[in-house]
């Protein structure tokens, strides 16, 4: 089989463009695969810091109850020394 002038052009070119995508698809994989990455770090900073924020609010949930008891004593305390 005998491929003609045309023929061989059109090889040629057809070769060319597959090999061009092949090398297209091959960078936006690798591209893709770094943004992947970047947003599993970021989601993974953004939980971290949910947690600390989470930590902060139990612990100023739990010391607020036993700070606004020593100021209601505090206040009980200073009204009756000005009292005595």
């Amino acid at each position: 089989m005998d491929l003609g002038t045309a023929q061989q052009v059109l090889v040629v070119i057809l070769s060319t463009v597959l090999a061009i995508a092949l090398v297209l698809a091959v960078v936006i994989g690798i591209m893709v695969i770094n943004l992947v990455r970047a947003v599993r770090r970021m989601v993974d900073k953004a939980e971290r810091a949910v947690e600390s924020a989470e930590a902060v609010g139990t612990f100023i949930k739990n010391t607020a109850g036993p700070l606004g008891a020593l100021r209601v004593l505090r206040l009980l305390f200073k009204m009756v020394s000005k009292h005595k």
